[in-house]
């Protein structure tokens, strides 16, 4: 069962702390201006804070409340991709009611078919400020004792590229799997300078569902499973060996 406080047990570990629903097709999503404003105003009714509405250069629309609050919803029409996400939400249950009130409108706004899906997947991620090397944090936070450090050893060596991708399959058939992304923002101008910004170190911890064969269970199902196994896993590995490490690793430089 999702934990109700698992939220607040996340929002202590770092500055900004995020649920994120992403659901990959293999067929372009319509773009028509009426089948948009449609599915739009089907979320707004569930969420009126919904109203900040934007279209970019790659034809990608996006519906989202206002981002200089603490909390905020978002979601997302892109190409050949449904994405959405509530940052810091009071708990995890809060978050999943946005994403559930998407798949829920989604196949008779959209069209979107159980056939047509690549993936599906839920993003934990975890936001940590830092001014400095963050090359330098995680490499000494999660590679001190790695052969990959060694060239670390070399007079002069400072790091540069830091961010570990590790994926694993959690069944047999290797459509479920998951993938944690250490994501750094230290570019190698502000290494030669010294110059640092205050910007995040990422950690997304993501849990995707392959479709292959014909997928039984319902989008509820596929959801509170997918959030089940991103809660154990980030309990059990994300914050005592990733985000605890980095949060050390920044504490000492100040």
């Amino acid at each position: 069962m999702i934990q109700s406080d698992m939220s607040n047990v996340f929002n202590t570990v770092c500055d900004d702390f995020y649920v994120n629903l992403r659901v990959g097709t293999q067929m372009n999503l319509p773009h028509q201006r009426e089948t948009l404003l449609h599915f739009f105003e089907q979320i707004q009714k569930s969420y009126p804070e919904m109203t900040r509405f934007r279209r970019n250069e790659q034809n990608e629309y996006t519906l989202e409340e206002d981002r200089e609050r603490d909390s905020y919803r978002w979601l997302c029409i892109e190409a050949q991709r449904l994405a959405c996400g509530h940052v810091n939400p009071t708990d995890i249950a809060e978050a999943l009611k946005l994403h559930a009130t998407v798949l829920d409108h989604a196949p008779y706004a959209l069209g979107l078919s159980m056939v047509e899906i690549d993936y599906i997947d839920l993003l934990f991620g975890f936001d940590l400020e830092f001014s400095g090397n963050h090359d330098e944090i995680v490499a000494e936070s999660l590679f001190a004792e790695s052969p990959l450090s060694a060239l670390l050893e070399e007079s002069g060596a400072k790091a540069m590229d830091f961010q570990p991708t590790i994926t694993v399959a959690l069944t047999e058939d290797c459509r479920i799997q998951a993938r944690i992304d250490v994501v750094t923002r230290t570019n190698s101008y502000q290494v030669r300078t010294g110059d640092y910004g205050s910007e995040v170190i990422s950690v997304y911890l993501i849990v995707r569902r392959f479709w292959g064969d014909k997928v039984k269970e319902s989008f509820e199902t596929l959801l509170s499973g997918l959030a089940e196994r991103a809660d154990a896993l980030t309990h059990k590995y994300v914050i005592p060996r990733i985000i605890q490490p980095i949060r050390a690793a920044i504490g000492s430089r100040s």
